[in-house]
């Protein structure tokens, strides 16, 4: 969502952005010129349901310009957020303490809302890391869903060069979500391994490489 400001304040906000993305929320704003500006203080709360908010928290604050009419752009990052619906605002604070909240919403609203939704939308394998590596890599994958409590069975597996089966990681029901498994290949011999998700109809093999 983007919002374009004409409103003369101490900070004169020229526009107001919000994104959820990779696990966090981006809040990207400028300003056009500012007064005795003192800096920004980040204020959120979460929507527990539509008729239903927690208290307003101050989880940031970035410095100002101070006093200047050049442009100036300021961002940050919340990077504590999961699956919901959060309220954000805008508390600029003047060096001599006085404050007023900026309007960063629709139609001169002081506050923003933002849908997080980090559900993974298709099933995805990734490459383990360290590769190569002696004796423990982490396998990471991935499991969609339409809703957090649609189950699926999930198998993850190791075999060798031969297809000999050495190792069950994972082999139960999972939500739609982002997993990471640790494998110690302390007893195994150098050399190539099969790792193998099955999840619902999907199934993906990948190579990797122990090397001691």
């Amino acid at each position: 969502m983007m919002i374009d400001f004409n409103m003369e304040m101490p900070a004169e906000l020229i526009s107001f952005n919000a994104t959820s993305l990779d696990n966090n929320v981006t809040l990207d704003w400028s300003t056009a010129t500012e007064t005795n500006n003192s800096g920004f203080e980040i204020n959120r709360k979460k929507l527990e349901a539509r008729s239903q908010e927690l208290e307003w928290e101050m989880i940031g604050f970035v410095p100002g310009f101070g006093t200047t009419t050049e442009p100036k752009s300021y961002s940050f990052i919340d990077e504590n957020v999961t699956n919901g619906i959060y309220k954000y605002r805008l508390k600029q604070i003047d060096f001599d303490g006085s404050f007023e909240y900026l309007p960063i919403g629709q139609a001169g609203s002081n506050e923003i809302e933002v849908e997080v939704d980090f559900t993974p939308k298709e099933f995805v394998l990734y490459q383990n890391y360290p590769n190569p590596f002696n004796p423990n890599t982490v396998i990471r994958f991935e499991i969609p869903g339409q809703a957090r409590n649609d189950n699926v069975l999930v198998t993850l597996k190791i075999y060798d060069i031969l297809g000999n089966e050495v190792a069950t990681l994972v082999n139960e029901e999972k939500q739609a979500g982002v997993y990471e498994v640790e494998f110690d290949a302390s007893s195994l011999a150098s050399g190539m391994y099969l790792y193998k998700l099955q999840a619902g109809g999907f199934v993906q093999t990948k190579k990797m490489i122990l090397l001691r």
